[in-house]
């Protein structure tokens, strides 16, 4: 039958019982294929991280202008990465260094959640943040 239409019988299924196929134009199937998965793909959203960056010793008032910048990022969709840098003794502010970040995860809370924890990786301690779902 499909030597008469002039196309291919292309097997679907094989392990079914019996076998599926399907008489189709199989160069005209594999460009369809192709093309759906470019439209996929540019339709796919591009997952953009914005940067903030604290020191351990944060005054308060940068703390509250940093904190109006990830809220503007979480509500225009961005996720947030938080994280206080450490240079040379101020690793032992650590513990301040958590503070402010799970501080600042907890005003944000109605803007997005957070991702994870802080957590130290060297001299860095991150924390990411995802925008809240919008309703």
């Amino acid at each position: 039958m499909a030597e008469a239409l002039e196309l291919d019988l292309v097997e679907i299924s094989p392990n079914a019982d019996p076998p599926v196929c399907k008489i189709i134009d199989y160069q005209k199937f594999i460009y369809q294929q192709k093309k759906k998965a470019r439209e996929m793909k540019a339709n796919a959203s591009k997952i953009v991280i914005k940067e903030i960056r604290f020191g351990p010793n944060t005054d308060e008032h940068d703390y509250q202008f940093k904190l109006k910048h990830a809220q503007s990022f979480l509500d225009e969709g961005f996720k947030v990465k938080a994280y206080v840098f450490f240079k040379g003794r101020s690793i032992l502010f650590s513990q301040q260094g958590e503070k402010l970040l799970l501080r600042f995860a907890l005003e944000l809370e109605e803007y997005g959640k957070a991702e994870q924890l802080p957590k130290l990786e060297g001299k860095r301690m991150i924390m990411m943040l995802s925008p809240a779902k919008k309703k």
